[in-house]
């Protein structure tokens, strides 16, 4: 009995010490995973298996191998890297080329199981020769439109000079981008290169498709390596440097190589869809635009003056108005149309489908719909009479109502947009109005009326607007009446224009390059265009009336002078058009002229895009956690890392 007790009473003195605190689970590990060995050996010469083992210290994982595992030279079939325990292992799957020196770049993907501690940028290499290239080619992919960085692009080298060998041949050794664009090629023999980027859609490492995204360029490349020296920084701690040293290294040239990647125009053409959301009209999308419209032909209808027409800019979206109301009520219009489309070879043929159109919300359910609002307007107008107010006894016709794009507060350098929701059968001009307050006095002022492009249902009106004056314009009512007979109101809206004294005027300064088209834009904080002016014949570009601001600027050569940027075409042998970007912020203040200098090539295309507009952040290596140093300041000790 008393030793029964006695269990009893230590048992008790146990678990009262455990609730006395938390276990401490002790400092976290935040060392990498060490390789301790390879089998081949690394940079092994006259190998002849296709299978790598890479042991480690510890439990090892690898992270997304298709994205982040590069073998060179490029494998068709993929090879097969997957993490065992403490091992990496490596089954290549293509036959071994002879006297070829192959990596396995690794990037930062393998990380210890438990912490995700990274190994840093690891390639591993071998060769089926007898020695070891080891020269290297590095620099950055861009965008050619924006300068943006390209993550995870495909670069890489051939010997073969030729055009055709980008179309024909399979890339001779690659390389992948991180987030910042740069890439690095490594076991490259000595030769004369010439340098592609790929966005890879069918992993045939050559190109292949028009959706393929692309740089190119007609340089040649002898890769070579120099001996160079570099200052390194020890510090003491974090604010004080202990010495700075002399390292030496090897220098491995080119590492400048700046590749504009563009994707070409998809002249590809062929139906996307046709839809008929809304009764009254049929939208036709096409993946291309032509200027030959499609032939319809009605299988259930009379075609003849059923449609009136708008397309788009880029004539690739159709939208065909219904002119006749019994057509609109018809739930089903079924034709045929012949339009052109890309065959197989790339050519223009024509093509013949047969179309139903069925309306998105039948006829019956709108006419219900019709059928209740009715009803609810005419309770209560029953309601009114009852009460004695004011009623009609005549059910309203919907009136049309345009979408007027009129600011109450009006730039000197802009103009007021009008858009109908459907086609017009009449339009009265000498309706519309626009009325300068002079010394409180109102008088008729000057403007022009006209279509925005062409454009089937855009207008815009221009004026002469008087920095400071008060204008009011003015729209009577049926000034509009669109093609189903519905009528507009009247519109009035009072307009101020800014004076002079809130605006800035920016002048830019360009040199650098011998063009006479270049177009500079002036960029918002967000990287949008604001306003745009070509350089003038003494080299300025110049904005008016521009709001106090923080603001960028971008320029392009407008190499066949149609006001817009256009993209490249590798088989025309044609580069994007030149895209540079300021690489300082411009301070737009009221009441002052600001003039800015601007060499446009004085800094490498990658360099020159300010960080606050760059969208592809990088900096995405992943790095020790540091939850030791966290952990002994949550201590309050002094942590030394080892």
């Amino acid at each position: 009995m008393k030793k029964l007790v006695y269990i009893l009473f230590v048992v008790c003195f146990i678990a009262g010490c455990a609730r006395m605190g938390t276990p401490d689970g002790g400092w976290y590990d935040e060392t990498p995973p060490r390789i301790i060995h390879t089998s081949p050996n690394d940079k092994a010469i006259n190998v002849n298996t296709k299978k790598i083992n890479i042991y480690f210290d510890e439990f090892v994982k690898i992270a997304d191998v298709t994205q982040n595992v590069i073998v060179s030279p490029p494998q068709m079939e993929l090879p097969d890297i997957k993490s065992k325990g403490k091992r990496i292992v490596v089954e290549l799957k293509d036959s071994l080329k002879s006297n070829t020196s192959y990596t396995i770049d690794f990037s930062d993907a393998i990380t210890d199981y438990n912490e995700d501690n990274p190994l840093g940028n690891y390639t591993y290499t071998f060769s089926t020769g007898d020695h070891i290239d080891t020269l290297e080619v590095s620099g950055y992919v861009i965008d050619a439109s924006n300068l943006e960085p390209i993550k995870s692009i495909l670069v890489g080298l051939h010997d073969d000079l030729a055009d055709s060998a980008f179309r024909t041949k399979p890339l001779l050794r690659v390389a992948r981008t991180d987030a910042n664009g740069h890439f690095s090629i490594k076991g490259v023999a000595p030769g004369e290169y010439r340098i592609y980027a790929l966005q890879d859609m069918d992993d045939n490492y050559q190109f292949s498709q028009k959706s393929e995204m692309l740089a190119f360029s007609h340089d040649t490349y002898q890769p070579s390596v120099k001996m160079s020296i570099r200052q390194d920084t020890i510090w003491r701690d974090a604010l004080h440097i202990d010495s700075i040293i002399q390292v030496p290294y090897l220098h491995y040239l080119p590492d400048d190589i700046v590749l504009l990647a563009f994707q070409e125009t998809q002249t590809a053409r062929y139906l996307l869809k046709t839809e008929r959301t809304d009764a009254n009209r049929i939208n036709i999308f096409f993946s291309y635009g032509s200027g030959q419209l499609p032939a319809i032909r009605g299988l259930n209808f009379d075609v003849d003056n059923a449609f009136l027409i708008e397309s788009n800019s880029a004539k690739d979206s159709l939208t065909y108005w219904l002119r006749d109301t019994l057509l609109i009520n018809q739930d089903t219009l079924r034709f045929a149309m012949d339009y052109q489309m890309t065959d197989t070879l790339g050519q223009l043929i024509m093509q013949t489908d047969t179309i139903e159109a069925l309306a998105k919300i039948p006829y019956e359910k709108r006419l219900k719909a019709q059928q209740k609002t009715f009803e609810t307007w005419q309770k209560e107008q029953e309601r009114k009479k009852k009460r004695e107010e004011p009623y009609d006894s005549i059910y309203p016709i919907p009136a049309l109502e345009p979408n007027y794009k009129v600011p109450q507060i009006m730039d000197p350098d802009r103009s007021i947009y009008i858009e109908v929701p459907s086609p017009l059968a009449r339009m009265d001009t000498a309706a519309i109005h626009l009325y300068s307050k002079i010394d409180s006095l109102w008088y008729r002022a000057p403007f022009e009326f006209q279509r925005v492009d062409s454009a089937l249902r855009h207008f815009e009106v221009i004026a002469d607007w008087h920095p400071g004056r008060e204008y009011s314009f003015e729209v009577d009512s049926a000034a509009f009446i669109d093609i189903y007979g519905l009528v507009s109101n009247e519109y009035k809206q009072g307009i101020q224009v800014k004076t002079l004294d809130e605006y800035a005027t920016v002048l830019i300064q360009v040199s650098g390059i011998q063009d006479s088209n270049i177009i500079v834009c002036l960029l918002d904080k967000g990287g949008k265009e604001v306003k745009r002016a070509k350089v003038e014949s003494d080299g300025t570009a110049q904005f008016f009336y521009v709001t106090p601001d923080t603001y960028y600027a971008c320029a392009f050569v407008d190499t066949n002078d149609n006001g817009v940027w256009d993209t490249g075409c590798y088989d025309e042998d044609l580069q994007p058009e030149a895209v540079y970007y300021y690489p300082d912020i411009i301070e737009a203040k009221a009441k002052w002229d600001i003039t800015q200098q601007w060499n446009l090539t004085a800094l490498p295309r990658n360099k020159q895009k300010p960080a606050a507009l760059i969208k592809q952040k990088g900096n995405d290596k992943k790095t020790v956690r540091n939850r030791n140093a966290e952990r002994a300041s949550q201590l309050g000790i002094e942590y030394i890392k080892k």
